[in-house]
């Protein structure tokens, strides 16, 4: 026995406490920051209540802007568990990681409890009028609203609110956007946003589409991908082909990774479409103008392909049809981001998969809820009014510019120039944090919400009908921060109606809050929703808010028979500048995506599906370029862009281009909360200035940087261990090879 001064008495002492604390947290409700209790008495039982059994709520996940429908599971009270609801078309009963972690967003200890004046507490009374003063005698044109992704009432009453105070002044705004790709789509096949048809096809070539990660709709794409994988299809097995500079979760699952050099992708596309065309596949005149000059000898010096592996490619596009082709963040993020993009797409129409694999989608019947999206150009726009000191009130809600916005723009200087700022927030986080009146947002548990998703999936069966939906969000428990002395939180929604009625107090007297004027819509318009005049409202009400989804006959869309073409043109491959000999690409993980949900530890403690990496940002190195600078995995390096450097972690990854290095985006807060602030290091902030000539969104991948040592060197925090996954001792299951030597594009 070890010698200590803990003794038989003293472990008696801590059982019984133990004992008694285990008591005490079976009838009540635990302080998450101090573990205090609240004993609660249940001899009267609310109605719905019965000790130990579980309630189900259905509703809609509020973790990204894929709109996955799930169901909460409620106990005593009290929010436990999310799942997938299996009626939905989107996620069919399955769920992420990242929606999983929602209930941390919901029980946060960091979350905003009550509205805040120049950081000290306020009432609502006084902040509501406190607001109405600053709104007092200000001009329509000097009010400016910006937002994340908005859809259903909220985006309705906003719109309505804009209106009331006479403003245009809208800003809609993701840091990760997919504003090149609705671009492409739209000039491609005549609508933003069509349906892939993973499922049917027999080939997928995806170029950086990381379906499987963070791409658009992630758990709806990883549903069609384990039906594409099945070999019992009639199809018979798919096949996945993976296009990219930087390793995704995508190309790490794929028959076959090509890693390409960065920026080539659209004349890889058209090496395929002239390689086709002399097989024998019949190409468009006007394609194959744009294709003529780009042989399969040309691409191969231009991308890094071999040539042989571009003709078998076009061989397996042939053989295999139909077939997919997907474009992804990887072929976005240049200046010439669209016509990258749009070689791309041409692919799909050479292959007759427009209308096969690439088929039309629907829009909700009701305008006013469709999602308004958002883009860089936005931001843009925003800021140059900022500058300029155009705006006295600037509200913001469910973005956070302050922490995106590339340092070139100086948007926080300038975001300091409004008059008043108001920041609709849940989390005290940068732009928040800036904001001289601060509301605070239920969470996504306790609000009403309706919400219309971008990317429109349909049952098995309906797609040919023209089927779409609206979602509905409801609280599944009480609010952990209930409006009492004036205090607590509120939903966004319920905020819209009361700023409404400062404008317009005739028109809203009646409505007492956002569920009853959600309530009065729903039963107003219940044949449009699916009933008829002669159900009873209460249950028609009850029926929908106990499914979470409503199906709608949708607008049909139209797919266009052939793509725009004309001026279509690609850069050569640029040739590296001695200062800055590396390009930099910002990748998008699938847990902390944009950094939006960095505050919630199960996130920060989800390992990177390829590096294994948790609680930090790090850089990924081509062991031959790591070999060359003299960095080996740890090394704490600084990597410099013209726009500014970070420090982060060195990691040794076979699957990145050697002409390139990765960051991923989302981390480096400055504020939020306790699990992202100083957690790993901010790579937006060092994002060159570059735009693309299209769409005016930010190139991402358009940053050239240079690497150094920083002297420091860490053991790297990962799951496979200091070793690096080793076998030593154990039964080989994978041939060992070293990363220097490794080719990932062939098999081992």
């Amino acid at each position: 026995m070890s010698e200590n001064n803990f003794n038989r008495r003293d472990f008696l002492k801590v059982v019984g406490m133990g004992g008694a604390a285990a008591t005490l947290s079976g009838c009540g409700w635990t302080s998450i920051q101090n573990g205090k209790e609240t004993v609660v008495s249940y001899v009267t039982l609310p109605d719905y209540v019965i000790p130990s059994v579980a309630d189900y709520f259905n509703s809609t996940c509020a973790q990204c802007d894929a709109g996955c429908n799930i169901m909460l599971r409620v106990r005593e009270g009290r929010a436990l568990k999310a799942e997938g609801n299996p009626h939905s078309p989107i996620n069919r009963g399955k769920m992420c990681g990242l929606g999983q972690a929602g209930i941390q967003a919901h029980y946060n200890p960091d979350r905003v409890t009550g509205p805040m004046l120049n950081g000290q507490a306020i009432t609502w009374d006084k902040a509501l009028q406190e607001l109405n003063n600053k709104l007092s005698g200000v001009k329509g044109e000097e009010v400016a609203f910006v937002t994340g992704v908005m859809s259903g009432h909220a985006q309705s009453l906003l719109n309505t609110y804009m209106d009331a105070v006479g403003s245009k002044n809208r800003f809609s705004y993701e840091a990760i956007s997919p504003a090149v790709l609705r671009t492409v789509n739209k000039k491609a096949y005549g609508m933003s946003m069509p349906r892939y048809r993973i499922d049917k096809a027999r080939v997928v070539v995806s170029f950086g589409a990381d379906f499987l990660g963070a791409w658009v709709s992630p758990v709806y794409f990883s549903q069609l991908y384990a039906k594409f994988r099945k070999g019992t299809r009639p199809e018979g097995r798919g096949v996945l082909v993976q296009i990219e500079p930087k390793m995704t979760v995508t190309g790490a699952n794929a028959d076959r990774w090509i890693g390409i050099r960065p920026g080539t992708e659209g004349i890889l596309a058209l090496g395929l479409i002239n390689a086709l065309g002399a097989s024998g596949v019949s190409i468009p005149a006007d394609i194959a103008a744009v294709a003529h000059d780009y042989t399969p000898e040309r691409v191969g010096t231009d991308t890094g392909v071999p040539f042989d592996r571009i003709t078998k490619l076009a061989a397996l596009l042939k053989e295999r049809t139909p077939s997919l082709v997907l474009a992804g963040d990887a072929v976005e993020g240049y200046s010439y981001g669209t016509e990258n993009g749009m070689a791309i797409a041409m692919l799909n129409h050479v292959l007759g998969n427009v209308g096969k694999t690439v088929e039309a989608a629907a829009a909700v019947p009701f305008t006013q809820f469709a999602p308004v999206v958002g883009n860089r150009s936005s931001l843009n726009a925003l800021n140059d009014g900022l500058a300029a000191g155009k705006y006295k009130v600037v509200f913001t809600y469910a973005a956070n510019p302050v922490h995106t916005a590339p340092a070139s723009l100086n948007f926080s200087k300038n975001f300091m120039k409004a008059g008043f700022k108001v920041a609709l927030a849940q989390y005290m986080d940068e732009t928040a944090k800036a904001a001289d009146l601060v509301l605070p947002l239920d969470s996504a548990m306790e609000d009403w919400a309706t919400v219309v998703p971008e990317y429109m999936a349909a049952p098995e069966g309906a797609y040919s009908e023209g089927y779409a939906q609206m979602s509905f969000r409801q609280p599944t428990m009480e609010k952990l921060y209930p409006n009492t002395d004036g205090s607590g939180t509120r939903s966004v929604c319920d905020i819209l109606l009361a700023l409404l009625k400062q404008r317009k107090p005739d028109a809203y007297k009646d409505v007492n809050d956002f569920y009853s004027y959600l309530h009065a819509d729903v039963l107003k318009n219940k044949v449009a929703l699916g009933g008829t005049a002669a159900d009873d409202n209460d249950a028609f009400w009850n029926d929908t808010i106990s499914k979470g989804i409503v199906p709608l006959k949708g607008i049909s869309g139209k797919l266009a028979s052939r793509p725009v073409v004309a001026g279509l043109s690609l850069p050569s491959p640029v040739t590296p500048d001695a200062s800055y000999p590396l390009r930099l690409i910002p990748h998008v993980s699938a847990s902390i995506r944009d950094g939006r949900n960095a505050n919630e530890p199960w996130l920060q403690e989800s390992p990177d599906p390829l590096t294994t990496i948790v609680w930090d940002s790090w850089v990924e190195i081509h062991p031959k370029t790591a070999e060359k600078l003299g960095i080996v995995e740890g090394d704490i390096v600084e990597i410099t862009s013209r726009s500014g450097s970070i420090k982060t972690q060195a990691y040794i990854f076979p699957g990145i281009h050697p002409d390139a290095v990765s960051v991923p985006v989302g981390y480096g807060h400055t504020a939020m909360g306790r699990w992202a602030k100083d957690t790993g290091a901010n790579v937006f902030g060092i994002l060159d200035p570059v735009y693309d000539k299209t769409t005016g969104e930010l190139a991402m991948n358009e940053t050239h940087v240079k690497i150094s040592k920083a002297g420091d060197r860490v053991i790297v925090v990962k799951d496979e261990g200091f070793g690096g996954g080793s076998q030593a001792g154990k039964k080989k299951i994978a041939v060992k090879v070293s990363a220097g030597k490794v080719d990932l594009s062939k098999e081992v």
